[in-house]
């Protein structure tokens, strides 16, 4: 097990009722104006909004509204959620969404704090030195966001996809409760749980090290992922299957999965941030058709840790069978496998192989993930 430091400052309240709390935590961190983040119209139909509005005017907080924030958010919000910060002088953000708000927010925050323009941050031009405190509620459970210090964001005039991670970005308070969570539709649901298992398994593969208890840890969540998400899909009122969804989500990628292991990267993410940001596709349904191409060809490159996988998650004799478990499992639950499904055809591989360069040399990986590389993976996955 490698040496490893490991810090999360973000307090999360769980459960059903805490976002009753939202103004009392802002309170106790001086607040006295807040930008309020959201994406659809989702919040003020289902009353989130107006209960939000009301516990922080009870606390004497003001609020400026940013709403329209889309699924795989784009720098233009971004830029015009920090010119209205100024505008108003907020002295915190409070993201009310999914991990495309809260990622938004997190930009926002920095970009606030950053005399130039805020894409230098995420091209690496500058480092991010300081951020508008930070809080959320999150009303889908999937990036993990709400207790990181990560945040990607798609440029829509250039079309990359980058992300940006700083401690000053981990949310003071996020408050995930798992009954704000029931409207999420059924397609997103399933795209989430692709998100949450590549975020797992990204590490799990590609480690130089991944401590045994590590990868328990891994395949645990991965489980409960999967049973979670049969539950939903029968029963989306299963409040107990959507609290240990929401939590494993959160797992995922809070850092607990990642101390002691070293020597990993993220290809799949690095793939798949050139398909939502060229198309457009949801992150979790690009990353269902991306990850079991990825399988296929890296097999061979770990064929003990897939055994492991297999046994150890479905039952299967083989590593090549338990990639076609997932893969199979990915097509039951009804997110895509294949780019086809993404309204992407074989003449547009070049374009994303293109695309992909710029990301595989942000993630450290280019020299394993050559364009013949990708294009082989891409192909695996028409």
């Amino acid at each position: 097990m490698e040496n490893f430091t490991f810090f999360n400052p973000t307090k999360i309240e769980f459960g059903t009722g805490k976002e009753q709390l939202i103004g009392q935590h802002l309170a106790d961190h001086g607040t006295k104006k807040v930008l309020l983040c959201y994406g659809s119209e989702r919040i003020k139909r289902e009353g989130l909004f107006d209960l939000v509005k009301q516990n922080l005017a009870e606390k004497g907080i003001d609020l400026v509204e940013l709403g329209g924030i889309v699924s795989n958010p784009v720098i233009s919000k971004v830029r015009e959620g920090i010119a209205l910060a100024r505008e108003h002088q907020v002295d915190a953000i409070l993201s009310v969404g999914g991990g495309s708000v809260l990622d938004s927010a997190k930009a926002i925050a920095a970009g606030v704090c950053y005399a130039e323009d805020v894409w230098d941050l995420f091209v690496g031009k500058s480092g991010i030195e300081a951020a508008l405190p930070l809080f959320a509620i999150l009303t889908l459970a999937a990036t993990g966001s709400e207790m990181n210090a990560g945040a990607v964001v798609t440029n829509d005039e250039t079309s990359e996809k980058f992300f940006i991670s700083d401690s000053v970005l981990y949310p003071k308070v996020s408050i995930v409760n798992p009954a704000l969570m029931q409207g999420v539709s059924r397609d997103y649901l399933v795209y989430s749980a692709s998100d949450v298992i590549a975020h797992l398994i990204e590490a799990y593969f590609t480690a130089s090290v991944h401590p045994k208890l590590q990868s328990r840890l891994v395949e645990s969540l991965i489980v409960t992922v999967i049973e979670t998400t049969e539950s939903l899909l029968d029963d989306p009122a299963d409040y107990d299957a959507r609290a240990q969804f929401a939590w494993a989500a959160t797992l995922a990628l809070n850092g607990l999965t990642y101390s002691g292991v070293a020597g990993f990267n993220y290809p799949n993410h690095a793939i798949e941030h050139s398909l939502s940001a060229l198309f457009n596709v949801p992150h979790g349904a690009g990353l269902s058709v991306v990850v079991p191409a990825w399988m296929k060809w890296y097999f061979d490159r770990n064929p003990a840790k897939f055994e492991r996988f297999a046994k150890n998650v479905f039952g299967a004799d083989s590593g090549k069978q338990g990639i076609a478990a997932l893969e199979s499992w990915f097509n039951k639950i009804g997110t895509p496998t294949r780019l086809p499904q993404l309204g992407i055809k074989e003449g547009e591989l070049p374009r994303i192989v293109e695309n992909v360069q710029s990301n595989v040399c942000i993630f450290g990986i280019a020299n394993i993930y050559t364009p013949e590389v990708v294009t082989i993976i891409l192909k695996l996955a028409l």
